[in-house]
C-alpha cells in the first residue's frame, strides 16, 4: 500500500454500521511508528453551512494538539494547518468526508491540492457511508486520477464470520435461532454486536425492532437522514416499491408514481452503490448475454425486514404494543422470516457455489430468477440460478421452516422446472438448501442433485 518514500491515499466505502472506522484503527494499531490524527465530518443538519462543518475540523484538530479551538476561513488553512503538526509515519482518516465537503465546491480540488503538496511518508484514508459521493468526487474525479494507491469495499461478514460474532458477543441459541438473528441483521458486524450474554434471539429482536425506540426501530431514519440529507423521502418511495419482491424499473416507475424522466434510474443506482439494492441482469441462456429488463431487490435484510415488519407496526411500537407479546403472536412474522433468509443466501453466493461443488471460474451467470408470463410461455421464479460453462442451470430452492421438509418439495420443483423454456442441449439440476431437516423419503430420493443443510454453514 505505501509507496517507498512517499504519501500513500487510500479510500473505503462501505454500508453504514459495516466497521469501516474499526478496520482503520486497526490498521493504525499495528503501526510500530507514526501518531494517528482521526477526524470525522458533522452529520448533516437544518441550518449547517460550511463555516460549521470546519469549526467542527478546527476543534477535532485543537483537542488532538491540547489546544484551544481553531477557527478556519477556509479549507485550504485548515489543511495547511494540519500539515504543520504531522511527520513521516501518521496515519491520518477524513472519515465521513461527504459531510466535510457538502456545503463547499471547492472542498474536493483544496484537498487534492493539499495532497500534492505531501511529500512525507504518511497514510491518509478517505471514508464513509454516502459512497455515491466518493465514487463521484473520489475515484472518479479527475482530479484525484493516479493518486488513489488503494480502494476496499467493505461488504458484509459472511454467514460463517457473522455466526463467530454473534458468538462472541455471547449467543448460546440454536442453528435455527442463530439464522433467525443473521436473516434480519444480515452481516452488519454493529448490528450483530449487540446481543447480550443470556439473552433468547427472540428477546434480542423483541428489544431491538419492536420495543419503543430500539435500536433498529430507529435506524432507518437515521441512515436516510444522514446518508440522503434532503431526498430521503424519494429513496424510501423506491425502497417501499421492492418490499415485496424484485421489480423492474418500469413497475417500480408506475408503483411509486415517479415522473417519465431519467431520474429514477439515476436515485436507483445511489441505493444500488450504497449497498441496499442490488441491480440483477436476466440474461439468456442461449447467449448468456443480458437481455435488455433488468430486476431490482432490496438486498440489505435489515433494510427489507424494516419495511415489511417494523415500519407497518410503528404506531403500535411506540405505544408499547408489543412489551408483552411473544414474537410468535406477531402477524406473518415467521413466514416472512423465510423470505429474509433468501436475501442472507444470496449475499453468501460464495458458500452456495462451494456447497453445490461449482467452481465460480465455471459460472456464466447467477442469481435469482425471473420468467415472465407471455402468450407463449408460463411465469416462473427461482430462488437462485447458476448457469455453467458446460450448459447446466443448476436450479436451487431455499427452504426455511421449524419442521422437516417432506418430499412434496420434489412436486413444487418439478413445477417450476416445467415451465422453464431451457433451450436444446442445456440440463436443469434441482438443489435444495433447508435448515430443519428433510425425511427419510426425501433424504433417500434421488431427485435432487445436492440436498444441502444450511447449517454446516455456520461453523465452515
Amino acid at each position: 500500500m505505501h509507496k517507498k518514500n512517499g504519501p500513500s491515499l487510500v479510500v473505503i466505502k462501505g454500508r453504514r454500521r459495516i466497521g469501516k472506522s474499526r478496520l482503520i484503527h486497526f490498521f493504525a494499531s499495528l503501526q510500530a511508528q507514526g501518531r494517528l490524527w482521526d477526524f470525522a465530518g458533522l452529520a448533516p443538519e437544518g441550518g449547517m453551512d460550511d463555516q460549521s462543518l470546519r469549526d467542527h475540523f478546527g476543534k477535532q484538530l485543537a483537542s488532538q494538539l491540547n489546544l484551544p479551538p481553531f477557527t478556519f476561513t477556509n479549507w485550504t488553512d485548515a489543511f495547511d494547518t494540519l500539515s504543520q503538526h504531522i511527520q513521516s509515519g501518521d496515519i491520518i482518516v477524513l472519515d465521513e468526508i461527504s459531510w466535510m465537503g457538502s456545503h463547499d465546491p471547492s472542498f474536493v480540488p483544496k484537498l487534492k491540492d493539499w495532497w500534492d503538496k505531501q511529500k512525507f511518508r504518511i497514510t491518509t484514508f478517505l471514508c464513509g457511508s454516502v459512497s455515491t459521493w466518493i465514487e463521484e468526487n473520489i475515484l472518479k474525479s479527475t482530479a484525484f486520477f493516479g493518486r488513489v494507491n488503494l480502494t476496499i469495499t467493505l461488504e458484509p461478514l459472511s454467514i460463517p464470520e457473522s455466526y463467530q460474532l454473534l458468538k462472541a458477543s455471547g449467543f448460546q441459541g440454536s442453528d435455527y435461532d442463530a439464522y433467525k438473528l443473521l436473516s434480519i441483521l444480515g452481516g452488519i458486524p454493529w448490528y450483530l454486536e449487540q446481543i447480550s450474554p443470556g439473552q433468547s434471539a427472540d428477546d434480542f429482536i423483541k428489544a431491538l425492532c419492536f420495543e419503543k425506540d430500539g435500536l433498529l426501530v430507529l435506524e432507518f431514519d437515521r441512515i436516510f437522514h444522514d446518508l440522503f440529507n434532503g431526498k430521503g423521502s424519494s429513496y424510501k418511495k423506491i425502497l417501499c416499491s421492492l418490499k415485496d419482491g424484485m421489480q423492474t424499473l418500469a413497475s417500480v416507475r408506475k408503483t411509486i408514481a415517479f415522473p417519465p424522466s431519467g431520474t429514477l434510474s439515476t436515485l436507483m443506482d445511489h441505493l444500488v452503490t450504497a449497498g441496499f439494492v442490488e441491480k440483477q441482469e436476466l440474461w439468456s441462456f442461449k447467449t448468456t448475454k443480458p437481455l435488455k429488463q433488468s430486476l431490482y431487490r432490496i438486498c440489505d435484510p435489515y433494510m427489507r425486514f424494516y419495511l415489511k415488519m417494523i415500519s407497518p407496526q410503528r404506531s403500535k411500537i411506540d405505544l408499547g404494543g408489543f412489551q408483552n407479546a411473544p414474537l410468535s403472536n406477531m402477524p406473518g412474522f415467521e413466514a416472512h422470516i423465510g423470505l429474509q433468509l433468501e436475501l442472507l443466501l444470496l449475499q453468501n453466493k460464495k458458500i452456495l457455489l462451494k456447497a453445490i461443488g461449482i467452481n465460480p471460474a465455471d459460472v456464466v451467470a447467477n442469481g435469482p430468477f425471473r420468467q415472465f408470463k407471455t402468450t407463449t410461455k408460463s411465469g416462473c421464479q427461482i430462488d437462485y440460478l447458476i448457469q455453467t460453462t458446460t450448459k447446466n442451470l443448476f436450479a436451487s430452492e431455499f427452504k426455511f421452516k421449524r419442521k422437516e421438509f417432506g418430499v412434496d418439495v420434489i412436486s413444487q420443483m418439478e413445477e417450476k422446472l416445467r415451465v422453464l423454456k431451457v433451450p436444446r442441449g442445456f440440463a436443469t439440476i434441482p438443489v435444495l438448501f433447508h435448515l430443519s431437516g428433510v425425511t427419510s423419503n426425501l433424504s433417500t430420493s434421488s431427485y435432487f442433485y445436492r440436498i444441502i443443510d444450511i447449517s454446516d454453514f455456520l461453523e465452515s
